[in-house]
């Protein structure tokens, strides 16, 4: 494996970890949303992330990146509540509420923070570990 392949690998990481924020940012945004249709109420969004499996089946590569396959929306059904009042209520008075859970959010954006950092450090480390190399030779 080259040296430098550990950049490609913790870029890849921070780059998943960044749309990982991005949506859990978009969810608390959305979380208190509000509409008078099932069909158009903001669901939660979640990515989906993989290893390179090309890199991974690889016999000469130890190391493998992430790739984001996709977005995915939570089933979870809306919460209904019945407010006959409001002015998005349909006819038999319910409005929807997204389906965001904030707490489970906000674990998310710890968690998707903390592993950015990481990735961070992985980077800087492997940026001393080639400079002190490059100065072995002087």
């Amino acid at each position: 494996m080259s040296a430098f392949r550990i950049f490609d690998v913790a870029g890849s990481g921070m780059n998943a970890q960044n749309l990982r924020l991005n949506l859990v940012a978009s969810n608390i945004s959305n979380a208190s949303s509000v509409s008078s249709s099932i069909d158009q109420v903001y669901k939660s969004r979640q990515p989906v992330f993989a290893a390179e499996l090309k890199n991974a089946m690889d016999k000469n590569s130890s190391a493998s990146g992430v790739n984001v396959l996709g977005i995915v929306e939570n089933q979870a059904p809306p919460v209904m509540e019945y407010a006959p009042n409001h002015p998005l209520a349909d006819a038999t008075g319910y409005i929807y509420k997204s389906n965001v859970n904030t707490v489970e959010e906000m674990a998310n954006m710890m968690s998707a923070s903390r592993s950015y950092e990481n990735n961070v450090e992985v980077l800087n480390t492997a940026k001393n570990l080639i400079l002190q190399t490059l100065k072995m030779g002087q």
